[in-house]
């Protein structure tokens, strides 16, 4: 499987729809970068979260996950309490091609503050804004900008086409249009 680089990235955003709004281009001024990069694309984190918060000492299951655990916030700056962490979404709606699989890394920039990023693979053939699992592991609150660079997303394309497909298998989390919540 081999990594795609920024001419067959480009190419599939603009021909396919893969990424849309796509940017074809770092931008880099005064922001945490976003845009098309040499082999990847980082991806925006949207002005939309969902703040953690442990207010009513829920237990959290991933079978029955309590939605009240979360205190919504919009705006351009979240702060991440200490210890804890915050759902988002990409700016960025993604088309993954059936022969197609992508990683997601966390941007280096949030990283060396204590920010990781957690995204599981886009599989082939799903698609939908990128419900993003953003961590503040320090003991202080932490910012993160809205309308920025939080990871990049990585394609690994096959010689071959995938059996199943995440459309085929109808996944739960198929054209999710804003942050979803873990479902069974």
């Amino acid at each position: 499987m081999p990594v795609k680089n920024d001419r067959w990235i480009r190419k599939m955003a603009i021909e396919h729809e893969m990424i849309k709004p796509f940017v074809e281009s770092q931008v880099r001024e005064g922001v945490i970068s976003f845009g098309l990069s040499s082999y990847g694309y980082d991806l925006r984190v949207a002005d939309e979260f969902k703040i953690f918060t442990n207010v009513n000492s829920t237990i959290v299951d991933p079978k029955q996950f309590d939605a009240r655990s979360f205190v919504e916030f919009e705006g351009p700056v979240c702060i991440v309490p200490p210890n804890s962490f915050a759902l988002s979404r990409s700016v960025e709606y993604f088309k993954i091609p059936r022969n197609v699989i992508t990683v997601c890394l966390g941007k280096s920039t949030y990283a060396r503050c204590g920010i990781i990023v957690n995204v599981t693979p886009l599989e082939p053939e799903w698609e939908g804004f990128v419900t993003l699992e953003i961590s503040n592991t320090t003991p202080l609150p932490a910012r993160v900008y809205s309308n920025e660079g939080l990871c990049q997303i990585i394609f690994l394309e096959s010689d071959e086409l995938c059996e199943t497909s995440y459309r085929d298998k109808k996944g739960k989390y198929q054209a999710q249009q804003g942050i979803v919540l873990p479902r069974v």
